[in-house]
Parts: C-alpha cells; sequence; structure tokens
C-alpha cells in the first residue's frame, strides 16, 4: 500500500478504534456528565468526592490544595486520584456546570482513543501499510492491564501516556524535543505520580542515551534535564505533591508486587487460560498479555531465529532505554521475587525499603516493559513475514485477544452501565441530617483516620451540604498531622468538650469514653439512622429539631425501633460473630453459625430479614434455622439466590421478657454453608450461606 503520509485521512483509524473500544469496553453511559452511580464505590468514589470538595473550594496557592476534603489532615487534589489535569481545567467553570458533574468518563474515553493513537504512531515506525499498523494498535489498545485500572484507579487507566514517552524514545529524529518531552511530563504530573515516574524515567534513558551518542551536546543535554526537571517540580508543586511534609511513603512493598508469572497470568481475563497461584498483593502486579499476544510470541520467536539482525541492532541503539526497563522489571518483582504461590526474598537495607515503599505498589512499574514487549513481538512479525501473512497473524492475535479477554471486560462493562442516577443513595434520611448541616460548618469523624469504615457516607453527606469534613480516603496523608488530629479528638473525649462548628459522628470504639464525659445539658449524644452522632450545643439551639437523646445512657448496641430498617453495607456493631467483610448491598455470613444482636422493646411480632442465598446450580439451597435467645424458633430452606424474605417471630412470652432484659439474640445455622473454591467458581475460599441485607423488627 501506498505511504499513509499521502492520506491524511488514515490518521483518523485510530481515532475511530478508540472510540470503538470505549463503547465496547466502557459503554456510553460513563460520558453521561451528570451521571456518577458508576462511581458509588472504593476508589472511584474518592476520586469523585475529591473533585466535588475541589470545585466548591476558593481558590489556594498551590492550585490543588483541597482542604474542605481533609481539614487538618491535609489534602490535595493529586492524594485523591481525582486527575488534577482535569480538575484545574473544569474548577473555572464549576459555576457554569450542573450540580453534579464528573469527567472521569470523559477521561476513560480519552484514554482508549489516545491509546489507539499512540499505538499507531508507535507500529508506524516498523511499516507505512495502514492495516498493519491498526491492527497492531489494536493489540495495544486492547491491554487487559488498562482495561483493569478503569475498573478502579481511574487515572491510572493513563496508559497512553507510557506509549507517548516510548514513542518520543523510538522517534529517529524528534524536533523540538525539549516542548515535546516538557508537555508530555507536565501532563503526567498532573495525572498520577506512578505513570510521571515510568515516563520521567524513559525521558532520562532517552536524554542520556542522545547525549552520550552524541545527538545531543553535553550543553544541550544539562540544559534540557536542568530545565525539565524545574518544570515538572512546579507542575508537581502545584498539583499539591509536597502539601504534606511526611508520609508520602508508605508500606507495602513486596506486598504489591510483580508475580513473575504475570504475563502469563489471566487472574480472571480469560475464557480458556487458568489462573496461576499468586500471592496475597499480587494483584497490583496484574501484567498479563493476552492470549492473543502470547500466542503471537512463537511467531516473533521463529522471525527472530531466522534473522536476528532487525531486533538486535534496535536493542544496541538504545542501552540506556534497556536499562531503565530492565531497572522497572526488578523494581517491579521487589525484594520479595514470587514465581506463582512460591517466595523468594533478599534482604534490603531499611533506608532503601523506605524509598522504595514511595511506590510501593511496585508491580504497577512493569507497565512500560509489558508494552516494549508487545511492540517487539510485533515488530518481529512485521520484519519477519511477508505483508499478506503479518496481517493474518495480527488479525488472528487480535481476534482472540478480544474475544479471550471478554471475560474480564465485559464485568468491567456491567459495572460502568448500571443504572444511570444524579445522587448516591445515602443511609441518612432522617430530619435531623438538614437541621444539623444547617447550624454545623463542619462535619467529623471521631476517631478521624484515614479511609475510616463509614468515610463516604460522611463525606457524601458533607459534599451534598457544602460542609467541610476530615472523612477522607486518600492515597497518602501526612502521619504527623493524622497524630496531632487523633491527640485532639482524644483530648476532646476525655474533657467533654467540643468544637462548637463540628458534627461527631462517632466510631464504636469510642462510643463509651464520649458517653462518659458528655455534656448532657448542653450536648446531644443519640444515634441517628443507626449513626451514634455527639452534636455539640444542640439542647441550647432554639432552631435544631427536637431529637431524643440517649447520653450517658448510650450503648455500644443501638436500640431497633419498630419498623426501622437496619442495612448492613458497613461494620455493624449488631452484627457479633460469624461474618465476612461488608459489601456494597450487605454482608456474607461466613461458616455455619452467625450470630447478630440486637436491643428490642416490646411490643414486638417478628423480625423481618431481606436476605441473598449462596445458591449455585451445582449447589441448589441453603438451609436456614433460627434461634432467638437460645430458642429455635424457624427451620426453613431457600431455593432462589435474591427476593428471600425470613419472617422470625417473637413468642408472647419472649416479647413480655424484654420488659426486664432489651438483648435479643439472634443464632443462624446454616449446615449447607459453602466457599465459591469448594465448588470450584473462584479462589474465594469464605463459607457463605446467608447474605443479609436489611433487618426489620415489626
Amino acid at each position: 500500500m501506498k505511504d499513509s503520509r499521502e492520506h491524511p485521512a488514515l490518521s483518523l483509524l485510530p481515532l475511530l478504534l478508540g472510540v470503538l473500544v470505549f463503547f465496547l469496553v466502557v459503554g456510553p453511559q460513563a460520558l453521561n456528565p451528570q451521571n456518577i452511580a458508576w462511581l458509588g464505590q472504593g476508589d472511584p468514589a474518592t476520586h469523585y468526592l475529591g473533585w466535588e470538595f475541589f470545585r466548591h473550594s476558593p481558590w489556594t496557592f498551590p492550585l490543588g490544595l483541597n482542604p474542605n476534603y481533609g481539614l487538618e489532615l491535609g489534602s490535595a487534589i493529586i492524594f485523591s486520584d481525582s486527575n488534577p489535569l482535569l480538575a484545574l481545567l473544569f474548577k473555572p467553570f464549576s459555576a457554569w456546570l450542573p450540580d453534579t458533574f464528573q469527567y472521569f468518563g470523559l477521561w476513560l474515553l480519552a484514554c482508549c482513543v489516545l491509546q489507539a493513537w499512540f499505538g499507531w504512531k508507535l507500529i508506524g515506525l516498523m511499516t507505512t501499510n495502514p492495516l498493519i499498523r491498526l491492527l497492531g494498535a489494536g493489540l495495544l489498545v486492547f491491554s487487559p492491564a488498562m482495561f483493569l485500572r478503569m475498573g478502579g484507579h481511574l487515572s491510572l487507566a493513563g496508559h497512553f501516556l507510557i506509549l507517548a514517552a516510548l514513542y518520543l524514545a523510538l522517534l529517529p529524529n524528534l524536533r523540538r524535543r525539549r516542548l515535546a518531552w516538557g508537555a508530555l511530563l507536565a501532563v503526567t504530573a498532573w495525572v498520577h505520580a506512578y505513570l510521571l515516574a515510568m515516563v520521567a524515567l524513559i525521558w532520562v534513558a532517552d536524554l542520556l542515551g542522545k547525549t552520550f551518542n552524541q545527538a545531543l551536546t553535553r550543553r544541550q543535554g544539562l540544559i534540557e534535564g536542568g530545565v525539565l526537571f524545574a518544570l515538572v517540580s512546579v507542575c508537581c508543586w502545584q498539583a499539591g505533591y509536597f502539601s504534606i511534609a511526611d508520609g508520602a511513603a508508605s508500606g507495602g512493598f513486596g506486598l504489591y508486587r510483580m508475580n513473575l508469572l504475570s504475563p502469563v497470568d489471566p487472574a480472571g481475563w480469560s475464557s480458556i487460560l487458568p489462573d496461576l497461584p499468586k500471592g496475597d498483593g499480587d494483584y497490583e502486579g496484574f501484567n498479563y498479555l493476552g492470549l492473543g499476544v502470547l500466542l503471537l510470541v512463537p511467531l516473533a520467536l521463529m522471525a527472530w531465529f531466522r534473522n536476528r539482525q532487525p531486533l538486535r541492532d534496535q536493542v544496541r541503539a538504545r542501552p540506556w532505554l534497556l536499562l531503565a526497563l530492565i531497572g522497572l522489571w526488578l523494581f517491579a518483582l521487589s525484594n520479595q521475587i514470587g514465581i506463582g504461590a512460591l517466595n523468594l526474598d533478599y534482604p534490603l537495607p531499611k533506608r532503601l525499603i523506605a524509598l522504595a515503599n514511595i511506590f510501593r505498589a511496585s508491580g504497577r512499574m512493569f507497565w512500560p516493559v509489558l508494552y516494549v514487549c508487545i511492540l517487539a513481538a510485533i515488530f518481529l512479525v512485521v520484519r519477519g513475514y511477508r505483508p499478506r501473512i503479518a496481517i493474518g497473524l495480527l488479525a488472528v492475535a487480535l481476534l482472540i485477544q478480544v474475544v479471550d479477554t471478554r471475560s474480564g471486560w465485559s464485568g468491567l462493562r456491567q459495572g460502568k452501565m448500571v443504572a444511570p442516577a444524579s445522587v448516591w443513595a445515602s443511609p441518612l434520611t432522617d430530619p435531623f441530617w438538614a437541621s444539623a448541616a444547617a447550624r454545623y460548618a463542619n462535619v467529623r469523624s471521631l476517631m478521624p483516620q484515614n479511609q475510616n469504615e463509614r468515610w463516604q457516607m460522611i463525606a457524601g453527606f458533607a459534599a451534598t451540604h457544602g460542609m467541610k469534613t476530615d472523612a477522607v480516603y486518600l492515597g497518602r496523608m501526612s502521619t504527623s498531622a493524622l497524630a496531632r488530629a487523633q491527640q485532639k479528638a482524644r483530648r476532646m473525649l476525655d474533657s467533654g468538650q467540643y468544637e462548637a462548628d463540628s458534627l461527631y459522628l462517632l466510631d464504636d470504639d469510642v462510643l463509651a469514653d464520649a458517653a462518659r464525659t458528655i455534656n448532657s445539658e448542653t450536648d446531644l449524644l443519640t444515634r441517628v439512622d443507626g449513626v451514634a452522632v455527639l452534636a455539640p450545643g444542640w439542647k441550647r439551639c432554639a432552631q435544631c429539631l427536637p431529637v431524643q437523646d440517649e447520653g450517658r445512657r448510650m450503648s455500644l448496641i443501638p436500640l431497633t425501633r419498630p419498623g426501622h430498617a437496619l442495612t448492613f453495607n458497613y461494620r455493624n456493631r449488631q452484627l457479633a460473630s460469624g461474618w465476612s467483610k461488608p459489601e456494597s448491598w450487605g454482608t456474607w455470613t461466613e461458616g455455619q453459625q452467625a450470630k447478630i444482636e440486637l436491643r428490642v422493646l416490646p411490643p414486638a411480632r417478628s423480625i423481618v430479614i431481606d436476605a441473598l442465598a449462596f445458591i449455585q446450580p451445582r449447589h441448589p439451597g441453603q438451609r436456614v434455622i433460627v434461634s432467638l435467645n437460645g430458642q429455635q424458633v424457624l427451620d426453613t430452606r431457600l431455593t432462589q439466590f435474591q427476593g428471600n424474605r425470613l419472617e422470625i417471630p417473637i413468642s408472647a412470652s419472649l416479647s413480655q421478657g424484654l420488659l426486664n432484659d432489651d438483648r435479643l439474640d439472634i443464632e443462624l445455622q446454616l449446615p449447607d454453608a459453602v466457599s465459591p473454591r469448594q465448588l470450584g467458581i473462584n479462589d474465594d475460599s469464605r463459607v457463605m450461606g446467608l447474605g443479609l441485607k436489611t433487618l426489620t423488627v415489626q
């Protein structure tokens, strides 16, 4: 075919490819800027909330500070992973944007399109054949490692920045290199620190390579190094990287590594290949190449054995880049080298470990190596086979890549295509909350910590009502600031003196201390919607809504009032034993016995439980035996996964006994409970029987 440079319209092909991949893998609903339903859990929730607080905060200097999301704990838009590039782009227009506005769907579209575009440019360094370039770009854009990040760490889906860096490094005659590299480094600094580390290392390798082979003079190399280092430093400063004096280093280096078998371990992303054994933290080092690429590798090796010169020439021309890639690979493996389930370790100095913990999820650092491996395989196929054969091989590889990874990206699409919503459901529905929002400027968590179990509920409430909060989930937090905040909270709990402008939501661990020192004449201590609340000065507030006070009578187990539905999508004091970690919908039992502790006042006739049952084709039933205060009252068998309603009767004698002792223990016997691992479904070893969604006393 003719050189594609004669046909500018052909440049639209990779753009269309990127759009097609986005709509296939992510779906159109994420593009709706007022749809935040798909951002409602985990990391995407803090991405959105970080932006929501940032857009309504006054401008600061540095520009990326986000003080309303963290208060004394400190915060910047980079530490909520809210994509400072887009946050700073849209903030000036916040007043004209809708009340609910998210740009993360637009970012994911850009990731797909630019991944295809830079893939097209990279393959263009090997061949001018448009079809080969498009198929090669397809293999690069259909990357499981990139797609996985679209499920949670949205900014980290910007793998196109890595491809752009490789393109600049491999381009034979890069004009205006300072401008090109400077723009790329600045943009990357305003996206994510991990991507910046990878791109910066590729730039340094390219700069050293060009200097040592005399493509640049030493003076030019020093000037470029100094200017671009200063540029990156300023960008990092303005994005808020340096807003915390300590805490940039964390723990986890060696845990969140890359397993040596990661490139061939599908980890649920293949319909054909089995998952391989691995360590607990190896999920962060997910680097599956895809079956299409893996099948291309032996064909590429055959071509290499026939003629080793082309690849050898490319490697010899870029020794510094090769050294950088080897360094990234070794860092990704960490000093805890995993080979499947086998672990080999070697000691490193503590200072070096502390430094490495800045990028504790070291397994991510393999991404540039991953893409170079794919590019090398494509290069060998393109140079080793006739064009028609190369086209056929790449087309088959891409088809296999798309079909085989469907088990992974279809789940990603399902998570993005949930019913659209411009608000998140909140358990805080009592009129008290609106009255409290009108009185207090801040809503705080006691004790303050990073990623408190109810952080999203509290931060969501604060964002909705224009309040500030210290209930946050940040990638990094100042350890000294957190220690000072916890010491201050402890002094308040010991003295009973709280800040008048703050509403406090209490953890169960400090509830007894708060009840012991509460000023019952002025301050309110009670539970609202199941949440322990301390409202300073509430009893002296004429405009505040009347609320029943529990004060010094506050118990760790809340009183369950008739008609009020308890939810179990967070750690709940009533779940005494036999329960797994809470999920967005509720909590699974773990084991064949579980216990719920309630406080109930008469007259109470029954307890109604809305539950899931762990039902599978190979395991069609779950027997449930229920006892109240040691007396068996129900024995039933559930045969459907959802829509299970258990109505547990409370006898007249048991109800009468609640007058003297309001404790009611619900014991569940689940003899048919089984784990997904036992059924061969996945590696989940939890022995599950009943999934508790809501409980209501009638």
